[in-house]
């Protein structure tokens, strides 16, 4: 699953806002937050969002965005298969590159 530039966007605003607010924005609070032309662009933008399975939302219910974990699991088990049989050089790469992902391998 490859997300865009603007579905990213949209998905740290939302993960932002949530930690600073306590509950999620509304289709205005992200257009005027991102600056896009119109809510039909983010409600379009949280419709693919919801079909790449990265975003949630109640249909009916108000401020019901709930964002997912994206972080791929098939992922994290390659990490963690790759792990049992690398080096100690190798393993210092892959726990690097875990860390930029922003992985637990744990």
């Amino acid at each position: 699953m490859k997300l865009t530039k603007k579905q990213l966007a949209v998905l740290e605003f939302i993960e932002k806002f949530e930690e600073e607010k306590g509950y999620s924005p509304s289709y205005r609070e992200i257009m005027a937050g991102l600056e896009l032309s119109s809510v039909s662009a983010v409600a379009e933008h949280i419709d693919n969002l919801v079909r790449k399975g990265v975003l949630r939302k109640n249909s009916g219910e108000a401020r019901s965005l709930e964002v997912l974990d994206y972080k791929h699991e098939k992922t994290v088990e390659l990490f963690k298969t790759k792990m049992l049989v690398a080096s100690e050089e190798e393993k210092t790469i892959l726990e690097k590159a875990a860390e930029i992902l922003g992985l637990d391998l744990a």
